[in-house]
């Protein structure tokens, strides 16, 4: 019957599946996944569920793919089926798609798609999103469970993702790192930095990972600092040495910490704030085991922040602190208040406190600490009360100034009326009178007289032994006790059956008038005991006591053998061998090695190469430097402050003269820039301009003078490793106008500083041009803006003429820089009136731009019927085609519009040389870098077509290219002046598009613009 439900219901899911209606479907998966959730057997549904892994529904797609994680093993066959459907949704455009797709796909434990997994994989590392290359780090572990034989490819990929920029990827990809390679360490060896850079952004799980495995590279890579003589020094750059003797004395000093060690200290130190507490307890264990010893003091109180969290996280922290606190009794010393026991605590929470308690015991605070221990006796937990009599224990042993204190109050304790304290008790009593049995008879007959009352066979056996032990000291009583024992014998626990043995054994030897019939009887019943071990011992203490034709040489040394003197027990921390494992591991938690567990190496008594962490960066094309600079001091301000307040006092001074003055030194500003520049390739020319230059300005005053020197300074300070950005624009911003500015200056202005060297000024303009023409600067200065190559005569529609009740707008990109900003893009607008009235002050409202910067029009004041007028205004996309959203407005009326730019309009073309062209393009590579293959019809193969497709797309100039099969086109961003390359190569009868830019949206969104414009056969 019930069989019969089930299967009825199954019907009622299939028919929901296979509805039209999307509310219907996800309804019926969140009954499945529900029936999974209760062991429930779904596997019949597959068939009906995999036809929905295509829907567009991102919370139907969710439940899909749960689905078939949980049955794709089971159902292998079934599985192979959505292969395909996985695969395509490898290359969906939403992220979270192709995320989960490689999620599902690398879940399948299908030995059969490992290559597939694989290929998704390496795609998925070079995906643009950070969420799916994260998506890919995590697939990576899967695959290597499941083939560990592909592990040489996965390497190959873990070196790749290693090198990836994201916070999001980081932390996976380190765990990918541990669990496939972890002794590759020469993987992380250019990656390190980095890592150290990132990992406070990186997110809470991916900082755990990557600070364990920093700490195995550390150990691996840097000497101990835990020497007496170490130097340490947060800077640790060399000095200047003025004397040998100065330079011995410091390469006498035989160890300084290495920066890259400095480095991780310092970048994890403020994690110890973090509100994870598998954070600040992976930075305590670094420091741990990599900080010196007087920074160790910076872990504890966050350590001890961390008891306030809930029990489990406790009692973690508790059994890392009790491993610390034996090596380091001053680091939680201070703190010790809050290791008190809590009624609340648990009971290992409890004993827990209580080891660290004794840990931190010593002369100045043991009275305190023993007064709280008193409390903790009285506790109702008798566990707890236990353990901290053996605490009580430890703390005599430990510190003999207090030995004769615990003593006495154990003795007391064995009055009490918990059987188990009193049990402890005389255990631990046991073990602190091996330390001086003489001076404690008097214990010991306390002991036997409270042995009648005493019912726990361990504190019985502890009497016993204690006894025998010392029988000389109490040679009246023991013989008294084994008459007792003797009495009881056969209802005895074998421990106890055992001791009374050994203690017979020890009469025997030491008063025989008085208990040589003892021992016979008591030998006898352990004759034929029946515990083997009460046999055996009986008949080996027999023939070792007991002289007969039988017994061997070995009786005559029984008293030496069984009256020996034994070592007093050592009462130590149960945390004592802990430290053999790193802190915060499952190894030292459970006090075993784990599986998977990596040990810490030890420090290398030489410190490896340390620039194999060095990484050369390659620089960006940036300005030419004019002058030397100096090295070091990055973080210098452009000016330095006394420059600034000299140069504001020049001007204050200056703000008098006369305005040719001020073109003047205008002049000098910018031929001095070039003079600087190009003094190394003529110096003749140089010399005879510094000499009319001297002639000329004998007439000025001495403010200009000062002026001309401080800027040319300023210039000649400036360093290599300034802003890319700014000295692009600077530099930019020379070559437009040298060609121009300079020419027009040198022949507008006539006063006497231009009149005595316009000769010189001539000569040195035709030389600048030439240079410009010939240098190759390492910088993008060569890219000029050109004219459009094609400009779209379309308008699109702003306002419908129904809509604005009469007035219409149409608008049009015109592709040419913007007159009212470098980052606007242009635009022209076409109004007209289609009514019977004119229309009045029509303006783009102030109050209506979202986000966009927009340059509106000048108010129309009257537009008369049937009338149309053009304007121009200027937009700020900001790169994006999210569209400008604004009002436009007549006198009477307010009209809702927005506009919308196509990817290719928000594009300015430039001029380069087809050198220029590969070098540019081969820094953009990588995640920079984006192409696809497609298949052209015969009559878009033509030259001609490709560059009238291309350009009709975007607004790209034309590169002249050597190669007829190979056809470039270049860009810029009109906001953010981004560099946007594209290459066309046409391989019969295919062509392969390739886009390299640092904007990868926009590169994936002019691919698929790209794409169907070539393919398509029209014009």
């Amino acid at each position: 019957m019930l069989n019969h439900c089930f299967l009825c219901r199954n019907e009622d899911l299939k028919e929901m599946l296979e509805s039209s209606k999307e509310s219907l479907k996800l309804e019926a998966m969140k009954r499945i996944v529900g029936l999974i959730a209760k062991g429930k057997n779904a596997s019949e549904l597959f068939p009906a569920v995999v036809k929905n892994v295509a829907s567009k529904n991102i919370e139907l797609k969710k439940l899909v793919y749960v689905y078939l994680v949980r049955y794709a093993e089971e159902q292998q066959d079934l599985a192979l089926l959505s292969i395909s459907t996985f695969q395509r949704a490898l290359k969906d455009p939403n992220q979270l798609i192709r995320a989960s797709a490689l999620r599902v796909l690398s879940s399948i434990r299908v030995p059969i798609i490992v290559p597939i997994m694989m290929l998704s994989i390496k795609e998925a590392s070079t995906d643009l999103s950070p969420y799916v290359r994260k998506t890919a780090a995590h697939a990576i572990q899967k695959l290597y469970s499941l083939d560990p034989d592909q592990k040489e490819h996965l390497i190959e990929v873990i070196e790749k993702l290693l090198k990836d920029k994201s916070t999001l990827v980081a932390g996976s990809v380190v765990m990918a790192f541990e669990e496939v390679c972890p002794d590759r360490i020469d993987l992380i060896h250019k990656n390190y930095r980095k890592l150290c850079n990132l990992l406070v952004d990186v997110e809470e799980w991916g900082q755990v990972v990557i600070i364990h495995m920093l700490t195995r590279y550390a150990r691996t890579q840097f000497v101990s600092p835990w020497r007496e003589d170490a130097v340490f020094d947060e800077n640790s750059e060399k000095a200047f040495y003025d004397s040998e003797e100065e330079r011995r004395v410091e390469q006498s000093k035989p160890y300084i910490m290495d920066p890259d060690h400095r480095l991780l200290l310092r970048n994890t130190k403020p994690l110890l704030q973090s509100r994870n507490t598998a954070v600040v307890m992976a930075v305590s264990q670094l420091y741990w085991h990599l900080a010196p010893t007087h920074e160790l003091s910076i872990i504890t109180k966050s350590l001890v922040r961390l008891l306030r969290s809930h029990r489990e996280v406790q009692y973690i922290v508790l059994q890392n602190i009790a491993t610390m606190s034996i090596q380091r009794k001053g680091m939680f010393e201070p703190f010790m208040k809050s290791f008190y026991v809590r009624s609340t605590d648990a009971t290992h929470i409890k004993t827990l406190k209580l080891e660290i308690l004794t840990n931190l015991a010593n002369e100045a605070n043991i009275s305190t600490i023993l007064r709280e221990f008193q409390t903790y006796v009285k506790s109702q937990d008798k566990a707890f009360a236990a353990a901290t009599i053996q605490a009580i224990g430890r703390c005599a042993t430990n510190i003999s100034e207090v030995t004769d204190t615990c003593l006495n109050g154990l003795v007391l304790l064995l009055s009490n009326r918990d059987e188990t304290v009193v049990a402890e008790s005389v255990v631990v009593i046991k073990k602190l009178l091996q330390t001086q049995p003489s001076q404690h008879s008097d214990i010991i007959k306390h002991m036997a007289k409270l042995f009648d009352n005493i019912t726990v066979s361990m504190a019985r056996a502890s009497i016993l032994w204690l006894m025998g032990e010392y029988c000389e000291h109490v040679p009246k009583i023991a013989p008294d006790v084994l008459r007792k024992m003797a009495k009881t014998f056969t209802s005895e626990e074998d421990i106890v059956k055992l001791q009374t043995v050994n203690l017979a054994a020890k009469l025997y030897l030491t008063n025989s008038k008085q208990t040589k019939l003892l021992t016979q009887y008591i030998l006898n019943l352990g004759k034929y005991d029946q515990s083997y071990d009460i046999r055996d011992r009986t008949r080996f203490i027999r023939q070792l006591i007991v002289p007969n034709e039988k017994s061997g040489a070995l009786s005559k040394y029984a008293r030496r053998i069984l009256m020996a003197p034994k070592p007093a027990p050592v009462l130590q921390s149960a945390f004592k061998d802990r430290d053999r494992f790193q802190l915060g591991t499952l190894s030292h938690s459970l006090n075993s090695q784990a599986n998977g567990y990596l040990e810490l190496s030890d420090w290398p008594a030489v410190a490896p190469d340390q620039s194999v962490r060095i990484v050369e960066v390659v620089k960006e094309a940036g300005a030419p430097v004019f002058g030397k600079s100096k090295p070091g001091k990055s973080d210098e301000k452009f000016y330095s402050d006394s420059e600034e307040e000299e140069e504001e006092e020049e001007e204050g001074s200056s703000s008098e003269d006369s305005s040719s003055s001020s073109s003047e030194a205008n002049l000098r500003f910018v031929l001095t820039s070039f003079c600087v520049h190009v003094e190394s390739e003529s110096e003749s020319e140089s010399e005879e301009n510094s000499d009319d230059s001297n002639k000329s300005s004998s007439s000025q005053s001495d403010s200009e003078k000062k002026k001309k020197t401080l800027k040319n300074k300023k210039l000649q300070q400036q360093k290599p490793d300034s802003k890319d950005r700014y000295w692009s624009h600077a530099a930019l911003l020379l070559i437009i106008r040298t060609k121009f500015f300079l020419m027009h200056i040198v022949l507008s202005f006539s006063n006497q500083f231009v009149a005595s060297c316009r000769c010189s000024l001539l000569c040195l303009y035709v030389f600048l041009v030439c240079q410009f023409d010939t240098i190759s600067w390492d910088v993008r200065v060569s890219l000029q803006a050109s004219s459009p190559v094609f400009v779209p005569e379309t308008s699109r529609e702003l306002l419908h003429r129904m809509t604005g009740k009469g007035l219409s707008a149409q608008y049009r990109f015109t592709r040419q820089p913007c007159i009212y900003g470098n980052s606007m893009v242009s635009l022209q607008l076409t109004l007209s009136n289609s009514s019977d009235q004119a229309l009045e002050n029509i303006h783009i409202s102030e109050k209506s731009s979202t986000g966009q910067n927009i340059h509106r029009f000048n108010a129309i004041e009257r537009l008369e019927p049937q009338a149309s007028v053009t304007v121009s205004m200027g937009v700020d996309f900001n790169d994006s085609t999210q569209a400008a959203n604004f009002q436009l407005c007549t006198k009477e009326d307010e009209f809702s519009v927005s506009i919308q730019p196509a990817v290719g309009e928000l594009l300015l073309p430039i001029t380069m040389s087809e050198a220029d062209f590969t070098k540019e393009q081969s820094k953009l590579v990588g995640m920079n870098e984006s192409s696809a293959t497609i298949t052209m019809t015969p009559e878009n193969v033509s030259s001609q077509s490709v560059n009238r497709k291309v350009v009709s797309v975007a607004n790209l100039g034309v590169i002249p290219s050597s190669q007829e099969n190979i056809h470039r086109f270049a860009g810029k961003t009109v906001s953010s002046g981004c560099l946007v390359l594209v290459s066309v190569a046409l391989k019969d009868p295919d062509a392969v598009i390739t886009i390299n830019t640092e904007n990868t949206v926009m590169a994936s969104m002019l691919l698929r613009q790209f794409k169907t414009a070539l393919t398509n056969s029209g014009p």
